[in-house]
Order: structure tokens, then sequence, then C-alpha cells
């Protein structure tokens, strides 16, 4: 990595604080274990060859790993007993899980959650497959194999300008939304995916105007 990033075996030694022959034979070493060269060496220097590039990105997220790793066992010694991998959908985030959090972390200051915002089908693949502890998603899904409890009840609304003809009224189906067409979340949200359902149930088409990555962007749209 130094080398790639100083471009001359001289310089890169210096930073590194070795001699200029050893970063030479580490080098060699490793070119000859590889099977290929890494580096295109020329008057002005050294520059990476594909396979070289290709090494640097697995070089550069190999430290990154390791750097992680360090952070967290510093924050051992300082006290912190644990981290939980938490996958949630957007929804879950957005309308619940920022206020629930904050009192959890009051009371379990040891703690470290690590949250990423996934659809419904990539949280529940993250579960299976052990890449997260716990996942939160849409209760009509597919839970089989895994253990489940309700974590709250969502409640969906229609947005619309004022001008339009739904505009205006107390009560409204989601079916009566159908003959128009609508702005909402990707394809892959929870949200879309039991629009789709619901619509087939009522034998209608569910028209989508734009799909859009979140809530204030529907807003925006309408």
């Amino acid at each position: 990595m130094a080398i790639a990033e100083e471009q001359t075996l001289t310089r890169a030694s210096e930073r590194e604080g070795i001699a200029v022959s050893a970063a030479s034979r580490r080098l060699i070493e490793l070119e000859r274990f590889i099977g290929v060269e890494l580096f295109v060496r020329h008057a002005k220097g050294m520059t990476l060859t594909d396979v070289g590039r290709s090494l640097l990105v697995d070089s550069q997220r190999m430290l990154l790993n390791t750097a992680t790793m360090s952070a967290e066992l510093r924050e051992y010694q300082q006290g912190i007993r644990g981290y939980v991998t938490l996958l949630a959908n957007l929804s879950t985030i957005v309308a619940f899980l920022t206020e629930d959090l904050e009192p959890f972390f009051l009371r379990h200051a040891e703690l470290r959650i690590e949250l990423e915002e996934r659809p419904t089908d990539r949280v529940i693949q993250g579960v299976i497959e052990g890449t997260a502890d716990m996942g939160i998603c849409s209760g009509d899904a597919d839970l089989t194999g895994l253990d489940s409890v309700v974590y709250k009840k969502d409640r969906l609304v229609i947005m619309m300008r004022p001008d339009h003809p739904l505009a205006g009224k107390s009560t409204l189906s989601f079916a009566e939304t159908l003959h128009f067409e609508q702005s909402g979340l990707h394809a892959q949200s929870s949200i879309y995916t039991r629009s789709q359902m619901t619509a087939r149930e009522a034998t209608r088409s569910f028209r989508r105007r734009i799909h859009v990555p979140g809530f204030d962007a529907v807003c925006r749209t309408v």
C-alpha cells in the first residue's frame, strides 16, 4: 500500500521506517508467492498492474477490518460489554426504532448497536445467514424457521394535494385510491409489497407512477 501511494520504493521505505533493501525483498517475495508482478517499474517510479490494483483494494479492506477489531477491543477494555447487529426496514427505523433506542441506551450504556436499513426480504436473509443478531421486518413476511414477536403495529396513510378528487374525505379505503396513479417507496419495500397484495385482494391493479427511496421523497413527489 505504501509503494502504491508513494509510487517509489524509496519514499515508501522511508515512510514505513525500513531499509530500501528490506522493502524490495518483501515485495519480491510477495510477487513470487502470488506468481505475478504487482508493479510496473519505470524510470520515474512504480505503478500498479491490474493485479496490483485488485490486491490494493483487498489490502485496504484487510487493514480497515484490523483497525475496526482493534477499536472494538479497546472499547471492551473501557467497559463495553457487547455488540448487537440489528437489521430493520425503513418504516420501522423512521416511525419507531430511533425513539425506542434512546431509553435503551440509557439503561444499557455498555452495549453497542450496529443498525442497518434493509428491505424486509434482506432483513430475513441476514438473520438466517447469521450476519445479524436480529431483524425487524414486515409481519406478513415468510418467517419460517425463525422465532418472532410483534414489535409495533404501523398505520399507513394516503397523502394528496388539496385539489385532488379524494381530498377532504374523513375516511378512505385503499381500494378507492387504486383508481389513481401513486408515488411510493422502492419496489423492495414492505409497504410496496403490502400494497400490491391488497390491490390483488381487491381485484384491482396497483399503478405506481414513481418509486423513491424515502418518505420525505414521497411527500415531495406528491
